[in-house]
């Protein structure tokens, strides 16, 4: 218990050591000689109460205000002396102010507790004494074995022991960790692969050494340590090995997993930021404007005290016979005297200050955040989802928005990849309906490729092709067919597509069914662009049917060729292409290669490259993601060398990554261009248009996605968020800080030169970690004298770390960050407004928002007419509060020089007591739920009126010293006007009933 203390006050961290010893099913050495290391539970806490902590820290938040810890001193000072007013009417509305607060809290605090008990209660199965139990995520420990079936979410960060397959392999997807959609291949180490049972799991003797938790989604090292036949084999393990909490398991019937990381110290949770209290920029102004009233106060209190002992040197008024001084008066202490007069004229004046705004602004926070979830507009009919909010406290924050930061995959796109257009041989074609059809008649013949391609479309139809279908001469006519023939088969082999095992279960003859029609294939694939471009060759005609270790099949009009794979080079950013080397049936060896065109076309020597160039000039400008294809023929001498060669680089023990870039670069070159295929990763609807409408109401956007470079700024283009016309610099692959801030200097001279031109900037993660470490004053100058920013290659706690960047700026912008994934939660978190979308990456980005909606499309709305609103409407209230009690409380102090200071009140207690709470405090958040200065469809159609509001114009000195005035004013002539009304005779009344001053300053208030 005693240790449990220490470590949550910090004294005693649970990690003594830099690495953390596992053993594998927890089974612990027998004799005793080893160190037993504690680690937490696998419970995952988003919520920021419990049960034993909610009264002091909830007391603790509210009495930060300045208003409530105001009122407490007051309360106080009216129990220990005597006061003009009873204690009741500071104490009472202070208690109904606490009590609203603290309920509207914990319930926004229990909605929490019940979405982390969804998590921490999902099932799961772990291995435990030979046999599978199904227990809750929250009781897996470090060392459990657990299995997952197809399609679930890891629960905890595991080490990969095995799977269905006998290579131990299996298949991920990050979508909710990194954006990425993309499938990742994950393989378990040789000797624990062939353990696909509960039984010989139960059989294996393994301790793990690894590293101690870190945030970095991409780093893992550690070793695994097996015991086999009284010989201990030791494994490296790496970030290949290490499946992570959030990911979901794909194209895999089942896995088995040991759990090394759980609860708070999985990369998902680290990757959270610690959950603080949000304070919207118009609570700090109320902060403000109620420090200048206390100052009032306290001038008033002490100039009433001084203008009392002034006026009591006079003998006569010193002890008049009507007020006689007690004895124990008499003989008291002056200073005592003075400091007793100035705590009452203090509690006397103390209703200037308004307690019941806290309350009413909490009352129009909380109801009027339901006016979002009842807008049909933010209603969502596809997936039958409407607006949520989270959080109610920062609904006017919604109308002082300055920069929005947006996830790319999920937030702005649909994660769906679309195959739009190509180029073959020099020539463009779109894709219509599932054919291929060319943008113009070719040289030789207008309607050749054509009809070839359209004759491909219908390979279930057709069985063979006869010469008839085209005008072409016979010669011109196989060649086309050839080029054609050649790039399509180029794009269903130079992949590492897998195809779902459900659907290749039990198939035929060979592993792969025979007679699948493409619309039957589930494709898995390790890049969305891959999976895009087999399914697009596959509606052409050239349909991938699958895979081995060692054999490729596709079918071509319905006939089927192997091919065999005898190498696949892998894709890496700094080539930016991948290859494979294929043996045809007729026995030809092949080399196709995919890639970005910076990559390939330098390395062709033959093929259409300049009319290449332009259509993929013209594709990226449609905001098209572009890949070119080619490949060359290799002689049986030339794959001898290359055999030769990736054997000895991928054996070497010493720079073996350097070695293999340079056996790449070998074979990678004299290619022939076949074309180039143009994806569209298709954009939510009316993206482009709400980009442009925040661009319009002076909202700078912010990208920040986890993906790669290309990938992001060709989103960036088709969304809007980069013009065509702008002058794009890029950031990226800096790799020292001497070169980082030079290139920083290069950027800002080009700012300053071409300051007519509108710029973009895009940095990737491992440039801005160097920018952020010292040059944070150049890349911040750098970065607001653009109009665009995109940041690719994101960690999570790097987007949260940009988001801090801006707030702190002397600026001090108000920020909004919106996502969708389990990544986005840290910047959602950090912004000053976090914005969940509800989409297909889970719900984590969504439980973690200050509000959720189901696209990103309602931002528009949700800032330009919620937001406007609101900030309009709680301004006005705030800016009320403060007039009204100007006018209350000012007349109490001139009445002062009226009954020679000797605190007398104006006002009946009960009156004192509801002034604020009931009389002057409903009237106006009825005005402040329902008022509608301008039309909804005005402020949505016209986002320029949005700039109106910015910089908390409402509530700046300006216009609070002008209500301020204006009460004062008021106040006077309210008291003065009841004076000379009145004057010597009371009997105002029809009825000769006497006139008090408190009724006629009341009606004429109203």
């Amino acid at each position: 218990m005693w240790r449990w203390v220490r470590q949550q006050l910090g004294f005693d961290p649970p990690h003594q050591s830099d690495t953390r010893t596992i053993y594998i099913a927890n089974r612990f050495p027998q004799n005793g000689l080893y160190t037993p290391q504690k680690f937490i539970d696998n419970r995952i806490i988003s919520s920021k109460y419990t049960v034993w902590n909610f009264v002091p820290k909830n007391l603790f938040e509210q009495f930060r205000r300045v208003a409530n810890f105001y009122f407490l001193i007051i309360f106080l000072v009216q129990l220990m002396i005597d006061t003009p007013t009873s204690p009741i009417t500071s104490g009472l509305p202070l208690f109904f102010v606490i009590t609203v607060t603290a309920i509207k809290q914990g319930y926004e605090d229990w909605l929490r507790h019940n979405s982390d008990n969804e998590v921490n209660g999902a099932p799961v199965y772990v291995v435990r004494s030979g046999g599978l139990v199904k227990t809750r995520s929250k009781n897996i420990r470090v060392g459990d074995i657990v299995r997952i079936a197809k399609d679930e979410i890891f629960p905890a960060d595991l080490v990969l022991l095995s799977s269905d397959r006998l290579d131990g392999s299996c298949h991920i997807t990050t979508a909710s960790l990194d954006g990425e959609t993309n499938l990742k291949t994950h393989v378990a180490v040789p000797e624990t692969a062939v353990l696909q049972t509960v039984a010989s799991l139960d059989t294996l003797i393994a301790v793990i050494e690894c590293q101690q938790p870190e945030a970095d989604l991409y780093r893992f090292m550690g070793r695994m340590i097996i015991t086999q036949q009284m010989e201990e084999i030791v494994r490296p393990l790496g970030p290949e090995s290490l499946l992570l909490r959030g990911a979901r398991l794909k194209n895999t019937k089942e896995i088995f997993g040991v759990a090394i990381y759980t609860g708070m110290e999985t990369k998902m949770a680290l990757n959270y930021k610690s959950k603080s209290q949000k304070r919207s920029a118009v609570e700090k102004s109320m902060n403000t404007f109620l420090i200048i009233y206390l100052i009032i106060l306290i001038s008033e209190a002490i100039i009433s005290t001084i203008l009392k002992y002034t006026w009591q040197a006079e003998e006569k008024w010193d002890e008049p016979w009507y007020n006689q001084k007690t004895e124990h008066q008499r003989n008291s202490s002056k200073i005592l005297r003075f400091i007793s007069d100035f705590l009452a004229f203090l509690v006397l004046y103390n209703f200037i200050i308004p307690i019941s705004l806290y309350v009413t602004v909490e009352m129009q926070k909380f109801l009027g955040s339901f006016f979002i979830g009842w807008d049909l507009d933010l209603y969502h009919e596809e997936s039958d989802q409407k607006a949520q909010v989270n959080t109610s406290d920062l609904n006017e924050e919604l109308g002082q928005v300055e920069y929005v930061f947006t996830d790319k995959t999920g937030t702005l796109t649909e994660n769906e990849m679309q195959f739009r257009e190509c180029s073959i041989n020099g020539i463009k074609y779109q894709e219509i309906n599932g054919r291929l059809v060319s943008e113009g008649p070719t040289p030789d013949s207008p309607e050749g490729s054509l009809s070839y391609l359209n004759s491909l479309s219908h390979l279930n139809n057709l069985s063979h092709l006869t010469t008839s279908s085209f005008r072409t001469s016979p010669e011109n006519e196989t060649e086309l067919i050839k080029e054609h023939d050649l790039f399509f088969k180029a794009v269903s082999l130079c992949h590492t597509v897998q195809i779902s095992n459900v659907q290749t279960d039990g198939i035929g003859d060979g592993p792969w069914q025979s007679n699948f029609a493409p619309s039957q294939l589930e494709y898995y694939a390790s890049s969305p662009d891959e999976k895009a471009l087999v399914e697009a060759a596959a509606r052409i005609g050239i349909v991938f049917i699958g895979n081995s270790e060692e054999t490729m099949e596709i079918k071509i009009l319905g006939k089927l060729e192997r091919y065999k794979l005898l190498h696949i080079l892998e894709f890496d950013s700094d080539r930016r292409r991948m290859s494979v080397i294929v043996q045809s049936p007729s026995g030809e060896k092949l080399l196709f290669a995919k890639g970005a065109e910076s990559s390939i076309l330098p390395k062709c020597i033959g093929g259409e490259i300049e009319k290449t160039r332009i259509h993929v000039d013209e594709f990226a400008l449609k905001g098209l993601r572009t890949l070119c294809m080619a490949y060359k023929q290799l002689t049986s001498k030339e794959y001898e060398e290359i055999d030769r060669r990736l054997f000895e680089a991928r054996t070497a023990l010493q720079q073996r990554e350097e070695k293999l870039a340079d056996v790449f670069q070998f074979i990678e070159k004299d290619l022939m261009l076949l074309g180039a295929t143009a994806v569209e990763d298709r954009l939510q609807d009316r993206v482009r248009e709400t980009i442009e409408a925040l661009r319009m109401a002076g909202i700078k956007v912010w990208v920040l996605t986890g993906d790669k470079h290309e990938t992001a700024v060709s989103v960036s283009l088709s969304c809007g968020h980069f013009h065509r016309t702008m002058n794009i610099l890029e950031l990226i692959n800096q790799k020292s800080d001497s070169e980082c801030a030079e290139q920083l200097r290069q950027l800002a001279r080009r700012i300053k030169e071409d300051h007519v031109i509108q710029h973009g900037l895009v940095v990737d993660g491992t440039s801005l970690s160097l920018a952020l470490r010292e040059h944070e004053k150049l890349f911040m100058e750098v970065c607001r004298n653009c109009s665009a920013v995109l940041c690719c290659r994101m960690a999570p706690l790097q987007k949260a770390k940009v988001i801090r960047l801006i707030k702190i700026s002397p600026e001090k912008p108000i920020t909004l960050a919106v996502g969708d994934g389990a990544n986005d939660v840290s910047m959602i978190q950090e912004a000053h407004v976090g914005i969940g979308i509800m989409g297909k990456e889970g719900r984590q980005a969504a439980r973690n928002s200050d509000y959720a909606i189901a696209r990103f499309k309602f931002l528009s709305k949700l800032l330009f007419v919620h937001g406007h609103f609101y900030y309009i409407r709680i301004a006005t209230l705030v800016q009320y509060f403060f007039y009204k009690n100007v006018c209350f409380i000012t007349p109490q102090f001139l009445y002062q020089f009226y009954c020679l200071f000797s605190q007398q009140t104006l006002y009946d207690s009960v009156y004192l007591t509801l002034y604020n709470i009931c009389f002057t405090s409903l009237p106006i958040l009825i005005y402040s739920l329902l008022e509608q200065h301008i039309d909804p469809h005005v402020l949505q159609s016209k986002p320029t009126l949005y700039r109106d509001i910015s910089k908390n114009r409402q509530l700046s000195i300006k216009t609070f010293l002008y209500w301020t005035i204006l009460g004062f004013s008021h106040a006077f002539i309210f008291f003065f006007g009841s004076y000379f009304l009145i004057g010597k005779d009371m009997s105002l009344l029809g009825n000769g009933q006497p006139t008090s001053s408190t009724t006629l300053l009341y009606t004429t208030r109203n």
